[in-house]
């Protein structure tokens, strides 16, 4: 009883933790598909990010009632904690299916959409980088074309008039002067967006999938601690709820 006492009060404290967490996690995978909203199409690849804020917000009381059993059980409380439990249960692991699922599928959209981009920027080198969505990504991202600065070549290559050229948004902050001409590789981001955003995008999903799993863990432990602690009630402290 004791034990289960104990651990029930440390998974208390743990939970406000992971509730901080958990969060940043949902913010995180949320501002992902606002800021780069012009490459997915599907508006509920960002759900995830909103059932771990749903969970973060649960994981509070959750945790002053783990802590508030441990100190004084009452069925109430431990019945309240159970329901709970099972609700926090069901979001995690709904999260991490979706977290899993989603990001293959936004992973499978990144590059028909990158490229759709550049190929609809077949003009001559934008002197003015930022105007466009295209442009922001590059700056932002630092990264140049799909997978590298030949993919802008690609797309002008039916255009023969217009020069070989990159958008400035590809050049590096330290070059100052430079005006995307090929002369100077060195000028140039060399790394393809598609790395660099899905890097990004299976980091925050990754982030919010092993959050719900541990969670899911700890949340079982809790469980435990709380049949324990109910077991050790007298029959006659049963309430309904």
């Amino acid at each position: 009883r004791s034990s289960a006492q104990a651990l029930l009060r440390f998974l208390g404290i743990v939970f406000w933790a992971i509730a901080a967490a958990h969060a940043l996690g949902g913010v995180l995978v949320i501002l992902m598909f606002k800021n780069y909203r012009y490459l997915f199409q599907e508006s509920y690849l960002s759900l995830p990010g909103w059932l771990a804020i749903a969970a973060a917000l649960i994981l509070l009381p959750t945790g002053i009632l783990a802590v508030s059993i441990s100190i004084k059980s009452s069925r109430n409380k431990q019945g309240t904690f159970m329901y709970l439990l099972l609700l926090l249960l069901c979001i995690e692991m709904s999260s991490a299916v979706l977290a899993h699922v989603y990001s293959n599928r936004a992973a499978s959209q990144l590059e028909s959409a990158m490229g759709y981009l550049i190929y609809q920027q077949n003009g001559s080198c934008s002197p003015d980088p930022g105007s466009r969505a295209v442009d922001v990504m590059q700056r932002k991202l630092q990264c140049c074309g799909v997978r590298n600065y030949t993919d802008w070549l690609k797309a002008r290559a039916a255009s023969w008039h217009l020069t070989a050229c990159v958008p400035t948004s590809c050049c590096k902050e330290k070059y100052s002067h430079c005006r995307g001409h090929l002369k100077h590789l060195e000028h140039l981001y060399q790394e393809g967006c598609l790395k660099k955003l899905g890097d990004q995008l299976w980091f925050v999903m990754l982030y919010v999938f092993w959050c719900c799993t541990v969670l899911s863990i700890l949340e079982l432990l809790a469980g435990v601690s709380n049949v324990i602690l109910m077991r050790h009630q007298p029959f006659q402290d049963f309430r309904f709820l």
